[in-house]
C-alpha cells in the first residue's frame, strides 16, 4: 500500500510542473497589461509605463521569468501582488480561512444529507419517498447556484429580514452563523441534489448484483444486506464524486463568494482576474490545481483501500 501511495504521489510532481508552465504561458499571451491597472491614464506616459515594466521585471524573456518564479515558489516565496502591493502569502492567509470555513460546513452537510437521502430512496425504490427525493434532486440540479442565491437573498434577507445579505464580519458566534446561513444553504442544496441522485443510482446498481441475491437467500437480515453488502460496495463511485468536490469548494466557489460578499479565495480570484494581477492569478490557479490533484490522489487511495484489486493491478 505504501509503494502504491508513493508511486501516485511522485506522479503528481511532473503534472504540477507542467501545469505551472502552461498557466504561466497562458498569461504571457494575455492581451491585458497589468501595468495599465496600476497607473492612471491621465498621469502616465508610455515612457513611465515602460519604466515600470522594467522595474517589475516584465520585460525580461519568458523562460527567465518562468524559472525565476518557479525557483521562488519552491523556496516558499509567492511574491507580491502587483496591484495591491501586498505579499501574496499574506493575502492567502487572510482569505483562505473564510473559504475553508464555508467549504467544511457545506461538505459535511451536503454529504450527510445526500448519502442519507440517496440511501433511503434506493431502499424505498418506487415509493413516495423515492419519488419525492427524485423530484428534489432534479430541481436542485436544474437551478443555477447564482439564481438560487438571489432567490434566498430576496426571501430571507430582503422580504423577511431574518438574515443578513452577506459579509463575514460579526462580533459574536451566532452573528457569524447568521452570515453563513445563506451561502451555506445555496451551495448545500445544489451539491446535495447531485450526490443524492448519484448515491441512489449507485445503490440500485449494486442491489441488482448476484451476490446481493445470494446474501438474501442465505437469510441475512435486510439491514445487514443494505449496509454491509450494498452500501459498502457502492461507496467507490460515491467517494470519487465526493473527493472531486474539494477543488470546487476551495477555488470554484467564485460565484457564491462574490454574490454574498464572502471574503474567501473565490473573491480573491475575481479581484486578481479583473485587475490582471498576474502573480496573484498564478498562485491562486496553481493552488486550485494542486487541490484538484490532491483530490485525484485521494480518490486513488480510497479506491485502493476499498478494492485491493486496484493496487494489485
Amino acid at each position: 500500500m505504501l509503494k502504491y501511495f508513493v508511486k501516485k504521489l511522485l506522479m503528481t510532481i511532473p503534472m504540477l510542473l507542467l501545469l505551472s508552465f502552461l498557466v504561466f504561458g497562458a498569461l504571457e499571451f494575455s492581451p491585458t497589461d497589468p501595468v495599465s491597472y496600476m497607473v492612471s491614464p491621465d498621469m502616465a506616459s508610455n515612457v513611465d509605463m515602460d519604466a515600470m515594466r522594467e522595474t517589475l521585471g516584465l520585460n525580461r524573456p519568458f523562460l527567465v521569468r518562468y524559472f525565476d518564479w518557479l525557483g521562488n515558489l519552491l523556496r516558499g516565496e509567492f511574491g507580491y501582488s502587483l496591484v495591491q502591493g501586498v505579499s501574496i502569502s499574506k493575502l492567502i492567509g487572510r482569505y483562505l480561512p473564510a473559504t475553508f470555513q464555508l467549504a467544511i460546513v457545506v461538505l459535511a452537510l451536503s454529504t450527510i444529507l445526500a448519502i442519507g437521502l440517496g440511501f433511503l430512496a434506493a431502499v424505498k425504490q418506487n415509493t413516495k419517498i423515492d419519488y419525492i427525493c427524485s423530484v428534489l434532486g432534479v430541481v436542485g440540479i436544474s437551478i443555477p447556484q447564482f439564481f438560487l442565491g438571489l432567490f434566498l437573498i430576496l426571501v430571507f434577507a430582503l422580504k423577511l429580514g431574518w438574515l443578513p445579505i452577506g459579509g463575514r464580519s460579526a462580533s459574536t458566534f451566532w452573528g457569524m452563523v447568521r452570515n453563513m446561513v445563506l451561502p451555506v444553504m445555496t451551495m448545500t442544496i445544489s451539491m446535495t441534489a447531485a450526490l443524492m441522485r448519484y448515491t441512489r443510482n449507485s445503490m440500485l446498481d449494486v442491489l441488482n448484483k448476484d451476490y446481493i441475491k445470494t446474501a438474501r437467500s442465505k437469510g441475512i437480515p435486510e439491514w445487514k444486506v443494505y449496509i454491509k453488502h450494498a452500501f459498502r460496495n457502492s461507496l467507490t463511485p460515491i467517494l470519487t464524486l465526493l473527493c472531486f468536490r474539494l477543488p470546487m469548494l476551495i477555488g470554484g466557489s467564485v460565484v457564491i463568494e462574490s454574490l454574498f460578499g464572502w471574503p474567501g479565495i473565490g473573491n480573491l480570484i475575481v479581484t486578481a482576474v479583473s485587475s490582471s494581477d498576474y502573480p496573484l492569478i498564478l498562485i491562486t490557479t496553481l493552488m486550485t490545481a494542486a487541490v484538484t490533484m490532491f483530490a485525484s490522489l485521494l480518490v486513488d487511495l480510497l479506491t485502493a483501500i476499498l478494492d485491493p484489486r486496484v493496487r494489485l493491478s
